[in-house]
């Protein structure tokens, strides 16, 4: 009996790679196959390409690895217990995969079980940077005909930028501050500006902060020119290791930080000030939880993330956009979605 090949992006050690054709995943009973149709290509991918990714050095994760946790598609096959009406839904699935039987689980936190596999990240489980991919039919969220294939590869992040979004409470009359204008920096402003709130951005290279202007955000600043202003809240979306402490600096009295940004090593945040201040501290590790609303905010049209799209490429170009290497194509946003099916004349060049 042959066995059916597909192509797949795998990463083999840091910085080395190759497309390989893998054998087609099969739908475990439970699961479903699904045909990709994007994936985005995010920091922790770039983190796993460099060998700084944490969970390499927890146990977590082992090369080789096939990345990808961001991703739509079309239902394919479905496994025993799955309901066939999935086949050929365009769909986006939850990266978070908990184990359904701890305490955790239980009460519907999965996105932080111990025992978590993450789609492409964690628990060698395959991820999207593939022609096809299997997950568990209950980790899949159905996407509506307003939401194509580009916007349903952006839910995951966006889920992430919304729950960092609400958890700061702005509304009309608040100020926010968001450190880090990358791709989920930008998210969070967009999904604050659409709860009424007043939005400023900080950040350290003049592409960003122009392209953040380009999208309609006039209160831009850099890092040391941030004006003195009551900001009510403030979203730390960098890898910076210091600005967790100097959100805290900026923040009002009573007012809320969020923290959904990581640095490379420890960051420091003087408690004494979060209490003497009377702040509120909020991390955000997962979309899951904030997966439904993206949706629903995508489809309704309330917040539209397709000018952070800056090209997509096919599967030969992942490597040289990990390494750092804009397309050629490039527009100015941040973000480089992959369709596993196309393939790259001229690859990205690092």
């Amino acid at each position: 009996m042959t066995v059916r090949a597909i192509r797949a992006f795998v990463l083999t050690a840091p910085g080395e790679y190759a497309v390989q054709e893998v054998p087609a995943p099969v739908a475990a009973p439970g699961e479903v196959v699904v045909d990709v149709e994007r994936a985005g290509v995010c920091g922790t991918d770039a983190e796993f390409f460099s060998g700084a990714m944490a969970y390499l050095h927890q146990g977590h994760a082992a090369y080789p690895m096939r990345l990808g946790h961001e991703w739509a598609g079309r239902v394919a096959a479905v496994g025993d217990g799955v309901d066939p009406a999935w086949i050929g839904r365009r769909v986006m699935g939850d990266t978070m995969l908990g184990c359904g039987d701890c305490r955790r689980c239980r009460r519907g936190h999965q996105h932080v079980c111990d025992k978590r596999q993450e789609v492409g990240v964690r628990g060698n489980r395959p991820g999207a940077l593939a022609e096809q991919l299997a997950v568990p039919a209950t980790s899949l969220h159905a996407l509506p005909d307003s939401v194509d294939a580009e916007l349903g590869a952006l839910v995951e992040p966006g889920g992430n930028a919304l729950r960092a979004a609400r958890a700061t409470g702005a509304g009309p009359g608040d100020r926010v501050l968001v450190l880090g204008p990358g791709t989920i920096g930008l998210l969070v402003a967009m999904f604050v500006r659409a709860a009424g709130a007043e939005v400023h951005l900080m950040g350290r290279t003049a592409p960003s902060l122009a392209f953040a202007r380009a999208l309609g955000f006039e209160h831009v600043w850099w890092e040391d020119a941030v004006p003195e202003l009551p900001f009510d809240a403030v979203v730390d979306a960098s890898n910076a290791a210091h600005l967790p402490g100097r959100a805290l600096e900026l923040v009002e009295p009573a007012g809320r930080l969020v923290y959904i940004g990581l640095s490379g090593e420890p960051s420091r945040v003087d408690t004494r000030a979060l209490a003497l201040k009377d702040v509120t501290a909020v991390g955000v590790l997962s979309a899951s939880p904030g997966l439904a609303a993206t949706i629903r905010a995508y489809a309704q049209g309330l917040v539209d993330p397709r000018p952070l799209v800056a090209a997509t490429v096919g599967l030969e170009s992942v490597g040289a956009v990990l390494a750092g290497g804009r397309p050629a194509e490039a527009g100015p946003g941040p973000k480089v979605l992959v369709d596993p099916r196309r393939e790259d004349a001229r690859p990205a060049h690092e």
